[in-house]
């Protein structure tokens, strides 16, 4: 018996599983990343695969944090592994540490929520009115530019860090913009550039290899600035083996944020997804990591659920069709 909260950020599913998870070992949450594939990944496909889930399907397994300086450990999972970060995941962990009373918030003020991922500790600051959630702020790890105009499977890609690796590309420079009706195209531009860049020098992370290699592909279009004169763009993320993001990514805007502040950026990104969904995201501080973004979103329950799995069921943890 395996049971989950799940909501959605901006569209994009996140399932926190709160119980029947076996133990996963680890000294701290970025080796229990390593280890979780020999203790859990059972679970990961039960709750990830038709006819559970779905190939687009995201979800987390709560674990201890690395000390008392923050509320929660998350282990980040997708329908083929484990990831190092996930902002949108992050946006919703705050809403549902609020909504359950893991964390004690000010009904009328922001309260932090503290989680520790396999990318290093994050917050979640959680914004409150008359007792409501109305909106949560990923403040993330320090993200930074590792290369500019990298060659990949005959386009040219920026690669930067928001505690994954991604590689940007105009959607325009291969002909396509970034509508639901050129998704099944991108996809196919996203995994070719990925393959293309794996081994990459510029895709090895500067400190911990266990961060390397390119997680996303971001393609984007740039829009005119609201109404308000802040900087707009539209964007879909395709990450591991071909999953697209329905919100505008979390992590992704980092990493779109290090590489914008560098080429001059300095207000507010309104960073829009393939379905219309926003995040609104900018430059906390800047360290001498690079820079710190807030990526500001909103994340709704959608229902709790208990799932089992029957011995008898001749397809036990599912399957995927693509």
């Amino acid at each position: 018996m395996i049971s989950t909260v799940d909501y959605h950020t901006g569209g994009e599913p996140f399932r926190i599983v709160t119980g029947g998870v076996p133990e996963i070992p680890g000294r701290d949450v970025l080796t229990r990343r390593e280890n979780a594939p020999g203790h859990a990944d059972h679970v990961r496909r039960l709750l990830c695969h038709e006819p559970r889930g779905h190939a687009d399907m995201y979800g987390c397994f709560l674990v201890p944090p690395d000390d008392a300086g923050a509320h929660l450990g998350v282990l980040f999972w997708h329908k083929d592994g484990f990831s190092t970060a996930c902002g949108h995941g992050t946006i919703a962990l705050g809403a549902y540490a609020v909504h359950e009373g893991l964390v004690e918030a000010d009904p009328d003020g922001e309260t932090d929520v503290v989680v520790d991922v396999p990318s290093g500790r994050v917050t979640a600051r959680v914004r409150c009115s008359g007792g409501r959630v109305e909106a949560v702020t990923f403040v993330s790890v320090p993200s930074y530019v590792l290369a500019r105009d990298v060659a990949a499977a005959g386009t040219r890609v920026d690669l930067s860090y928001g505690g994954a690796i991604y590689a940007s590309v105009p959607a325009g420079a291969l002909g396509l913009s970034v509508e639901p009706r050129h998704l099944t195209a991108l996809v196919e531009h996203a995994r070719r550039i990925k393959a293309a860049l794996a081994g990459h020098p510029a895709t090895r992370h500067p400190a911990d290899d266990r961060l390397s290699g390119v997680y996303g592909v971001i393609f984007y279009d740039e829009l005119p600035d609201d109404d308000e004169g802040h900087a707009r763009q539209r964007n879909v993320t395709v990450f591991a083996d071909g999953e697209v993001d329905r919100s505008p990514c979390g992590s992704g805007s980092a990493a779109r944020m290090a590489l914008l502040h560098e080429a001059g950026l300095r207000g507010t990104l309104v960073h829009e997804s393939v379905v219309g969904s926003v995040f609104r995201a900018r430059v906390a501080r800047v360290t001498g990591e690079g820079i710190v973004p807030e990526i500001e979103g909103m994340a709704y329950r959608t229902g709790r659920h208990v799932f089992e799995l029957d011995p008898a069921d001749p397809i036990g943890t599912g399957f995927t069709l693509r």
